[in-house]
Formats: structure tokens, C-alpha cells, sequence
């Protein structure tokens, strides 16, 4: 009896490494989600040109659907993301691309490393935009209707199964 007490807490930490396994490897923890944000305006936005251009203004991308991907160089699962967002700029999506948090020459890098899907770029250095949209971590994807609206909201990493079921029928219906 004295050794099966000896081993107790061996296996109770034993039993909290294999919940927290489950817990972090299954699917479906970051999920497009139907949240408030649906249906609002997209947040007004002065974002400064990633390539040194004029400021990406609410009024950049106005009269037409499009996406905002949010991103940085220093995330992991934007890498994972990014062979998806070239895809999707290959069928003719316009997406802003949002420097979160990131340094512009850092960003300017993993774009010449992966390719540059985004039609713009523009540098959220402080967050305050990111904040503004609700961002809670990076990559997040925002698809913006013609009307500025917000039509839908990924939070985690693209997937072809999400762009399929979610980004590209929004941007229809936007």
C-alpha cells in the first residue's frame, strides 16, 4: 500500500499530461466563429504601407469584398497558413494583409521567404488596430463584405476545408 502512495502523484501528473494532450491536439478549438462582430463595420483603419505607399484606409479596398488576414513573421501557425493564402490570392481574392505586432523589416522578410499573397500590406505595430477588429492572437482572418461589413471571422489558421466552407462563400455573399 505504502508504494501505491509513493506512486500517487506520479500518476495523477501522468493523467493531467495525457487530459491536457487530448485537450491541445484536437480539432476544433479555433474555429470560425458567429460572433457580435458579425454584420458590423469594419473598424475605421490608417494603417501605414508595409511597401512605403500611401496609408490603407477603410477607403483603400471601399465598394468591393475582400480579406484582411492578420499576421506576423514571428507566428508559427502563419506560416502553416501560408501556403493556403497564396492559393486563395491565386483564385482572385483580394486580401489587406495586417502586420500584427511585428517589426516592418521582419515582415518584409517572411514575405520574400514564403510570397507575398496580399494585395497590401499594412504595418499594426502597437496592435491598436488588431484590437479594434477584436483580434485575440495571430493569424486571424476577417472577411469584409462590399458594404465594409464584416461577413466572417477565422481565428486560428486557414485551412483549405475553411476557405472552402467559410471564406469563399462569405466573399459571395459579400
Amino acid at each position: 500500500m505504502k508504494r501505491l502512495v509513493a506512486f500517487a502523484p506520479l500518476l495523477v501528473l501522468l493523467l493531467i499530461a495525457v487530459v491536457s494532450a487530448f485537450l491541445l491536439l484536437r480539432g476544433g478549438e479555433r474555429q470560425t466563429i458567429s460572433d457580435g462582430r458579425i454584420g458590423r463595420p469594419t473598424p475605421a483603419y490608417e494603417l501605414p504601407d508595409l511597401a512605403g505607399g500611401a496609408a490603407l484606409t477603410n477607403a483603400t479596398h471601399a465598394g468591393r469584398p475582400y480579406v484582411i488576414n492578420v499576421f506576423a513573421s514571428w507566428c508559427t501557425p502563419c506560416r502553416a497558413e501560408h501556403p493556403n493564402l497564396m492559393a486563395l490570392h491565386a483564385g482572385g481574392v483580394e486580401i489587406l494583409g495586417v502586420a500584427y505586432k511585428d517589426e516592418p523589416t521582419a515582415s518584409a522578410e517572411f514575405l520574400r521567404e514564403l510570397g507575398n499573397p496580399y494585395a497590401t500590406v499594412g504595418i499594426d505595430r502597437d496592435g491598436r488596430f488588431g484590437l479594434d477588429l477584436g483580434v485575440a492572437g495571430v493569424p486571424e482572418t476577417f472577411v469584409i463584405g462590399a458594404d465594409g461589413t464584416i461577413k466572417a471571422v477565422h481565428r486560428g489558421p486557414l485551412t483549405p476545408d475553411v476557405i472552402e466552407a467559410v471564406i469563399l462563400p462569405a466573399l459571395r455573399r459579400g
